[in-house]
């Protein structure tokens, strides 16, 4: 097969393009793969190329380049088919439209996959009839936008498949959109065997890592701590990852750790690129999200042979870990149930290392080759049975152009009426 992955912008940091690479990879061993980027900023990927995999990208933003688009005129056009509701609205423009449309009726592939709900909608719109229509939504379902849901119900139609991270999204996009027709799979990231030894359990650090932002709590992982340390001051808590470019998020948890009286036994790292080094200096992980789409460092953390402690936020945690054999869940927003789980494993080195094993064991199901299986085998299914649509499928496709055209059409205009109405307020 040849299969085309349409990304936002592989030349940055992120477990999307992460998962992408990594997917990609394992597929090219057998087929024909290509990653087309919308934007490229810089000349090589900060997350390494995957190997076997054809790169390109629709608008070039490196200055200096022959083809850099900055200055064109349409780039400072806002877009009109990536949808408002998407997070990244503001860096897509009438150029993007443009460029991401000649690519999609161009396209010569069998299956076209998106990456992020604006992508979604641009391969449902614009790609033209013949290769199939994956969308991936990395993100769930209830962390989209009011706005951004509603167009998805009118848009996703066009596709010929949804896959989600976790099976109670899927259950959410097949409860609460209307998609008839659209098949729609859970289907996990993957994560590569790692290139160091596993962790021994020896090592007395638990390690945490993802980006400083309110939503992983790590607030609450102090404050846990300040509990282990109170029973076990040979402990240390390894925080990995950056925030934003305020720095708020990590002068919060400074100020904590100094107010904790934890100088010494907390420490924030920073980035750390790779992680597995450091993961198995560690001998339990930590996640205290309010909420994940999945978890990625969850699994990275087992595949380097670490217990993750973990609070039994939607979605994506129980989907990963058997609490008691693998790791422990624990209540969201509950510090002293994460510090007595993590005391736990602390205090019986026999049981830290048991379970360290089995989720070393237990994450091998995240391999590459074998999430790739999965994603072949839909996107063979979904090749034949493309092959047999016919002119009802085309009278069905037309349909759905036209109701989401009325649809685009009618809340334009509402949108509109709504500007304009607070536009004469304020006069």
């Amino acid at each position: 097969m040849r299969i085309s992955f349409l990304l936002h912008n592989a030349y940055g940091i992120g477990g999307t393009i992460r998962t992408t690479f990594n997917l990609a990879q394992a597929l090219a061993e057998r087929h024909d793969v290509e990653i087309v980027s919308v934007f490229r900023h810089r000349d090589e990927p900060l997350m390494g190329a995957p190997s076997g995999v054809a790169m390109r990208e629709l608008v070039d933003l490196r200055r200096g380049s022959p083809n850099y688009a900055g200055d064109l005129p349409d780039y400072r056009k806002p877009a009109r088919v990536f949808p408002r509701g998407d997070g990244r609205h503001k860096q897509y423009s009438r150029l993007t439209d443009d460029r991401i449309g000649a690519h999609l009726r161009s396209l010569d592939a069998d299956v076209v996959v998106g990456t992020r709900p604006g992508l979604n909608v641009h391969i449902a719109r614009q790609t033209r009839r013949g290769p199939v229509r994956v969308g991936q939504e990395h993100l769930t379902l209830d962390g989209h936008s009011y706005r951004l849901r509603r167009e998805l119900g009118f848009r996703y139609g066009l596709l010929d498949a949804v896959t989600t991270v976790t099976e109670a999204d899927a259950r959410a996009y097949r409860t609460r959109l209307n998609l008839p027709g659209v098949r729609i799979d859970a289907v996990p990231n993957s994560v590569p065997k790692p290139t160091v030894t596993p962790a021994d359990g020896s090592g007395k650090v638990v390690v945490a890592a993802g980006r400083l932002t309110r939503v992983k709590r790590y607030d609450l992982l102090v404050e846990a701590f300040a509990k282990v340390v109170a029973a076990r001051p040979d402990w240390h808590l390894r925080i990995y990852g950056s925030g934003d470019a305020t720095g708020n998020e990590r002068d919060a948890l400074t100020a904590l750790i100094e107010a904790r009286d934890l100088k010494g036994h907390v420490s924030l790292m920073g980035n750390a690129n790779p992680l597995e080094p450091e993961w198995v200096k560690g001998s339990i992980a930590a996640v205290t999200s309010s909420k994940e789409s999945f978890g990625m460092t969850i699994v990275e953390a087992m595949r380097c042979g670490l217990p993750v402690v973990a609070t039994d936020c939607p979605h994506g945690p129980r989907e990963i870990i058997a609490d008691g054999v693998d790791g422990r869940l624990v209540p969201v927003g509950d510090a002293d149930a994460v510090a007595d789980a993590l005391l736990e494993l602390i205090q019986d080195d026999d049981l830290r290392r048991r379970t360290g094993a089995a989720a070393l064991d237990a994450s091998m199901r995240f391999d590459p080759a074998r999430i790739a299986e999965r994603h072949e085998a839909i996107f063979t299914e979904l090749v034949e049975r493309a092959r047999t649509r016919g002119p009802r499928g085309a009278l069905r496709d037309l349909a759905l152009r036209l109701r989401g055209t009325a649809y685009g059409s009618a809340y334009a205009l509402r949108y509109l009426a709504a500007a304009v109405l607070r536009r004469l307020r304020k006069a």
